[in-house]
């Protein structure tokens, strides 16, 4: 056996259909394309959304709200999954390598909605007011992070 001695198997490569190359090609007088119309010559391109004169989708439905292009979006975690997690202290890089949250985003907010009967650390972005209330109680500490 020899590298040179290598082929692909019959049938696997086959040549490239040129196109416009004349009656003798298979393709005939017109490429493919038809005699008229502004699909057969070059250049052709439609506009995106065009359904061939009918009113298009984007603009049969209504319009409503706005975006707010200055939202931040933060990872959420509410204290009820801290309570469940192992651990005493959470930063951020902890939650993300325990998997609670997948991206960090603009930061980490920390929400009220659960219990918490143990004694947490927490260091986050932003606190709600009810979380933070719920992690004194507990006697833990919520320590609020700057964003660099």
């Amino acid at each position: 056996m020899n590298l040179s001695d290598l082929r692909p198997p019959r049938g696997q490569k086959q040549k490239r259909q040129r196109i416009g190359q004349g009656m003798g090609t298979g393709r005939g007088k017109y490429s493919g394309r038809g005699a008229k119309g502004a699909r057969s010559v070059t250049g052709y391109s439609i506009m995106r959304g065009f359904e061939g004169g009918q009113m298009p989708l984007h603009r049969r439905l209504p319009k409503r709200g706005f975006t707010n292009i200055f939202k931040k979006e933060y990872a959420i975690v509410n204290v009820g999954r801290l309570e469940k997690l192992e651990g005493s202290a959470f930063d951020p890089g902890r939650l993300l390598e325990l998997g609670v949250i997948k991206k960090l985003g603009v930061g980490l907010k920390i929400l009220g909605t659960g219990d918490i009967t143990r004694k947490l650390d927490v260091r986050a972005h932003v606190f709600s007011k009810s979380a933070l209330e719920k992690i004194q109680k507990a006697g833990g500490t919520g320590q609020v992070i700057e964003k660099e």
